[in-house]
């Protein structure tokens, strides 16, 4: 597994994003917990499965997803 490589702050900023570190431990728990209830607005769990997606894919891009 190579080091992963960090993200510029200045480009991430132009697209009005914001860094975050968690642990793996959290990424994991985030990128499989949905709270959205049944009846809960489109809006509200397409934003979920933004979130859980990028926390899949940060997790599988440091080679910690298993």
């Amino acid at each position: 597994m190579s080091d992963p490589a960090p993200t510029n702050p200045q480009a991430e900023a132009g697209h009005g994003r914001i860094a975050l570190w968690l642990d793996p431990e959290d990424l994991r728990w985030l990128a499989e917990h949905c709270c959205c209830a049944e009846d809960a607005p489109h809006e509200a769990t397409d934003r979920c499965l933004r979130l859980r997606f990028r926390a899949s894919t940060a997790l599988h891009k440091s080679g910690r997803n298993g």
